[in-house]
C-alpha cells in the first residue's frame, strides 16, 4: 500500500512484488525484479526508459527471494526493509537506520536521478539513501568518497557475474591514508590506482575531462573526501561500471542504436597493474623494442638476471655506491609521471614547489617529491614528499606531471646527459643534423645540376633559344652521354647540330617519324646529315633511339646466337614494320628487308607509304593491286625518264624477287633475302 505525499515523495506503508515505484519524470523505477530466465527476485533501482534492462542499485544482492512473495515495508524502527514473505518477522535486508524518531513517520523518495531517501517529510532531513551504499553502479551527481566524522564510507562492489548481482570480489574505494587517491582491489590484493588528484583530474587517468561531458566536482577537507561526476546536457545517460573482471568502465546510452556503448575503462595497459615494475621501478609503455619497466634514477635492478628476462617483480634498489646526504646531491625530473602511491607520503599544503626542493634536501629521509597539485586553478601548490620505497609509478605520452628523485652528483651527471630527457635531447639534436645534411647535399646536387646545363647552353649560339631545343628528359640525355664515352653510340654537341639545323627551323624539317621530327642539316666538313630530334611523348628509350640517321635496324638487338624474338613494345613507324612484328612483336633478320624494301617503293613511286590511295590502306596494298591487274609501270614516278628502269623488269616474264610485300613468315625456307645491291623490283608480293 502507498500513500504519495506530492513531489516530497511516498509513504511507503507496504510494496508487494509486482508493484513498482516510479521517480517523478520516471527516468528510474524500484520494485521486485529478476534477472534473465532466473526465478530469484530482488529489490532493486532500474533504468524505466531504457530498453534494456539495466539494473544500478539492488538492495537484497545477498539474499534473493526463491519466489514471488516477497515484501517492502517500513519497520517499527522507521527502516525500509525486504520481507521473504508477508508473514516473515525478520528482515532479510533493512536500511539499519538507528535511534529513528517515531513520529511523524518517515517516507520514502526515488528521485530522478535515481536515488531512493528516506527523509522527514517536515523537516527535509536525509536519514538515509542509496548514494551512500552503491553496488556496482556509479550514476551522475553521485557523491563518491567518505565522511571523516561520522564513517559513511563509499565502496563500490562489482557482480558475482552477469547474472548474479551478489557480492563479488572486485571493491574500489577512496583511499582514506595518505593523499587522497582512488584504488581498485581484486580480493585483498590492490590491482588498479587512479594516481593522486593534480587539481583537473586524477594522475592516472590523462583521458578524464572536466569541460566537454562532465562537470567534476572534488571535495577534500577535514570533513569529507569525495567527487562528484555531474552531466552537462541532462539528456545524455551514462553510468560507471565496476565489473566483476576487474575492469572500470564507462558507458553511454545510444537511443537510436538501443544499446549501451562503452568509451572509457581501466586498467588499460600493462602498465595500469599496480606495482607492474616493482618497488622503485617504473614503467614505460612507449619502449615497444625493449622491455617496459626501468629503474628510477638512482636504483638499479635488484635481480639483474631476472630483469633480463623481463620479470621486474624484485624490484629496484639504491645504487649501493651512491651517497644523497653529503650536500653535493640534487634532483633527476622524469617527466610525464603518474607519481607513486600517496597513502604514505608527507603532505604540506601551504608551500611552493621550489620550496618543497629545499625542504626534502633537509631531511636525508627524503628521497622524492612532487606537486600536490600541479593543475589546480591557481597554478601548482603542494608538497607531497616521499621517504621510503615508491611504488607503481609510470610515464606517459603527452600527459602525467614532473617527479623529482634524490640521487648523487655523478648520477644526477649521467642522467642529465644520458638519462630520459638527455636522450630526447640528444634525439632532437641528432634529427636537426640530419635534416640540414639532406638539406645541404639536396642543395649540392640541384647546384651541380644546373651548372652543367649551363655550360651546355653557354656553348650554343646565342641566336639559338634555349626552350626550342633543350631534351625533355635530362635522363636519356645522361645515359646518351654514358654510351659516348665508352664509344658505342656518338655523340655531338647540342649546339653543333642546332647550328647544322639552322635552330631546328621548320624549312630544314623533313618530315616526322615515331620518334619525333627530322630536320636536314650540314656540318661544318660539307656533311649532309639528317637530325631526328626527341620526342618526349614517344615512349621510346635507348635501344630504339640507336635504332633510328632509318626505321630499319631490329637486327641490331639481337644477340650473336639469335636469329628471330620477340619484344612487348613495338618500337619504330608504323608503315615499314614487316606485319609480323607490327602485329605480334615477332621479328627476325628478314625484318629489316621488308623496312628496305617499302623504302625502295617509297623512291621509286615518289609517294608516302602511310598515304591514302583509292581503295587501298597503304603504298603496299596499292603497289600489289596494281600488280595483280598488270598496270605495274603506272607506280613509277612520272618525274623518272625511261632510261632510269629496266621496262622488262614489269612483265612477268622475268621474276628476280625483292622480299617486300606480305609477310616474311611466307618465303621460302631457308631464305634470307639476297643482297640489296643487286636487287632490282619484279615482285611487290613475294612468294
Amino acid at each position: 500500500m502507498i500513500e504519495w505525499t506530492g513531489k516530497k515523495g511516498f509513504t511507503l506503508l507496504s510494496l508487494k512484488d509486482g508493484d513498482v515505484i516510479f521517480s517523478e519524470g520516471r527516468r528510474f523505477a524500484f520494485g521486485f525484479f529478476s534477472l534473465g530466465n532466473s526465478k530469484l527476485r530482488y529489490v532493486g533501482i532500474w533504468y524505466a526508459q531504457v530498453s534494456e534492462q539495466t539494473v544500478v542499485w539492488v538492495a537484497n544482492r545477498d539474499h534473493p527471494i526463491n519466489d514471488t512473495s516477497g515484501l517492502i515495508k517500513f519497520s517499527t524502527r522507521g527502516n525500509l526493509c525486504v520481507y521473504a514473505s508477508g508473514n516473515g518477522t525478520e528482515p532479510i535486508w533493512s536500511t539499519d537506520v538507528i535511534d529513528m524518531i517515531q513520529e511523524p513517520a518517515l517516507v520514502a523518495t526515488l528521485t530522478d536521478l535515481g536515488n531512493l531517501v528516506l527523509l522527514d517529510p517536515v523537516t527535509g532531513k536525509s536519514f538515509w539513501e542509496s548514494f551512500n551504499h552503491p553496488t556496482n553502479t556509479l550514476l551522475p551527481f553521485m557523491k563518491f568518497g567518505f565522511t571523516r566524522q561520522d564513517g559513511v564510507d563509499s565502496i563500490m562492489t562489482s557482480w558475482r557475474s552477469p547474472g548474479d548481482p551478489g557480492s563479488g570480489n572486485i571493491t574500489f574505494r577512496i583511499e582514506r591514508r595518505g593523499f587522497p587517491q582512488m584504488m581498485m582491489y581484486k580480493g585483498l590484493t590492490l590491482w588498479w590506482r587512479t594516481g593522486s588528484w593534480t587539481g583537473q583530474r586524477w594522475s592516472g587517468v590523462p583521458e578524464m575531462t572536466n569541460k566537454f561531458i562532465f562537470n567534476i566536482s572534488f571535495v577534500s577537507n577535514p570533513d569529507e573526501v569525495s567527487i562528484t561526476y555531474g552531466v552537462l546536457d541532462a539528456s545524455v545517460t551514462t553510468r560507471m561500471v565496476l565489473n566483476e573482471t576487474g575492469t572500470l568502465q564507462r558507458f553511454r546510452w545510444n537511443g537510436r542504436d538501443k544499446k549501451w556503448i562503452g568509451f572509457w575503462s581501466a586498467p588499460e595497459d600493462k602498465c595500469d597493474i599496480y606495482n607492474h615494475c616493482g618497488f622503485n621501478g617504473y614503467c614505460d609503455p612507449t619502449s615497444t623494442d625493449k622491455f617496459e619497466c626501468s629503474c628510477l634514477p638512482g636504483y638499479e635492478p635488484k635481480t639483474p638476471r631476472d630483469w633480463f628476462l623481463r620479470d621486474a617483480s624484485d624490484g629496484c634498489t639504491r645504487i649501493k655506491a651512491a651517497s644523497i646526504c653529503n650536500g653535493k646531491e640534487g634532483f633527476a625530473k622524469l617527466k610525464r609521471v603518474k607519481i607513486p602511491n600517496t597513502s604514505a607520503v608527507n603532505v604540506d599544503m601551504n608551500i611552493t614547489l621550489k620550496e618543497c626542493e629545499q625542504k626534502c634536501l633537509k631531511n636525508c629521509s627524503c628521497v622524492a617529491y612532487a606537486s600536490a597539485h600541479h593543475e589546480s586553478e591557481n597554478g601548482a601548490k603542494g608538497c607531497l614528499t616521499w621517504h621510503g620505497n615508491m611504488l607503481d609509478t609510470r610515464t606517459y605520452l603527452s600527459s602525467g606531471q614532473d617527479f623529482y628523485l634524490r640521487v648523487d652528483k655523478s648520477e644526477l651527471a649521467r642522467w642529465n646527459g644520458n638519462g630520459s630527457s638527455g636522450k630526447m635531447r640528444l634525439f632532437l639534436i641528432l634529427i636537426s643534423l640530419l635534416a640540414v645534411v639532406m638539406l645541404l647535399m639536396i642543395s649540392l646536387f640541384c647546384f651541380i645540376r644546373k651548372r652543367r646545363q649551363f655550360k651546355r647552353l653557354r656553348r650554343a649560339p646565342s641566336s639559338f633559344a634555349p626552350s626550342s631545343f633543350d631534351l625533355e628528359d635530362s635522363f636519356i640525355l645522361e645515359e646518351l652521354e654514358d654510351k659516348s664515352r665508352t664509344r658505342e653510340l656518338p655523340l655531338f654537341e647540342l649546339s653543333t647540330i642546332a647550328a647544322a639545323t639552322n635552330n631546328f627551323a621548320f624549312q630544314n624539317k623533313l618530315g616526322a617519324g615515331g620518334f619525333g621530327p627530322v630536320y636536314k642539316g650540314v656540318l661544318q666538313n660539307g656533311m649532309e646529315i639528317a637530325v631526328k630530334r626527341l620526342s618526349k611523348s614517344s615512349g621510346q628509350g635507348m635501344e630504339e633511339f640507336k635504332n633510328e640517321i632509318a626505321d630499319f635496324g631490329l637486327a641490331r638487338i639481337f644477340g650473336g646466337n639469335q636469329i628471330e624474338g620477340s619484344t612487348n613494345r613495338v618500337v619504330g613507324t608504323y608503315g615499314y614494320m614487316s606485319p609480323e612484328y607490327a602485329m605480334d612483336g615477332q621479328f627476325s633478320i628478314k625484318s629489316d628487308v621488308y623496312s628496305f624494301g617499302v623504302l625502295i617503293l617509297e623512291i621509286i613511286t615518289g609517294k608516302k607509304n602511310s598515304a591514302f590511295y583509292e581503295e587501298s590502306l597503304n603504298l603496299v596494298k596499292h603497289i600489289w593491286d596494281r600488280w595483280e591487274k598488270g598496270e605495274a609501270m603506272e607506280i613509277i614516278d612520272k618525274l623518272m625518264s625511261e632510261d632510269t628502269y629496266d621496262h622488262p623488269a614489269f612483265t612477268a616474264g622475268r621474276r628476280r624477287k625483292v622480299k617486300t610485300g606480305g609477310s616474311s613468315d611466307n618465303w621460302p625456307s631457308g631464305e634470307t633475302g639476297s643482297t640489296i645491291n643487286d636487287v632490282t623490283l619484279t615482285d611487290v608480293q613475294g612468294r
